[in-house]
């Protein structure tokens, strides 16, 4: 345990993200706390943190690997190179 996702990111187009992430939790099932400056992604797995996405800036989730939502958390962060830039690694 103890797996953590780390992240870089710069979102150029941030209106339009808001709207895809929206559109992302509301499929997969999860809850979406949008502010308005930052998007905080609440999943239903047990010891995962949640998510916060800022326009800009650094940020991290502990995901223990826990499966399913280690994985769509990489592929958010991910998707996120369709609205500016992510840089993701992992320890």
């Amino acid at each position: 345990m103890g797996h953590t996702v780390y992240y870089r990111i710069h979102i150029e187009k941030w209106e339009e993200f808001r709207v895809f992430l929206a559109a992302v939790a509301r499929g997969l099932g999860y809850h979406l706390m949008d502010r308005g400056e930052y998007v905080v992604v609440l999943p239903d797995c047990p010891l995962v943190e949640p998510l916060e996405i800022k326009k800009e800036g650094w940020g991290f989730a502990k995901t223990n690997l826990v499966e399913p939502c280690h994985s769509v958390y990489l592929l958010i962060l991910y998707s996120i190179s369709a609205f500016g830039s992510v840089d993701v690694w992992e320890d």
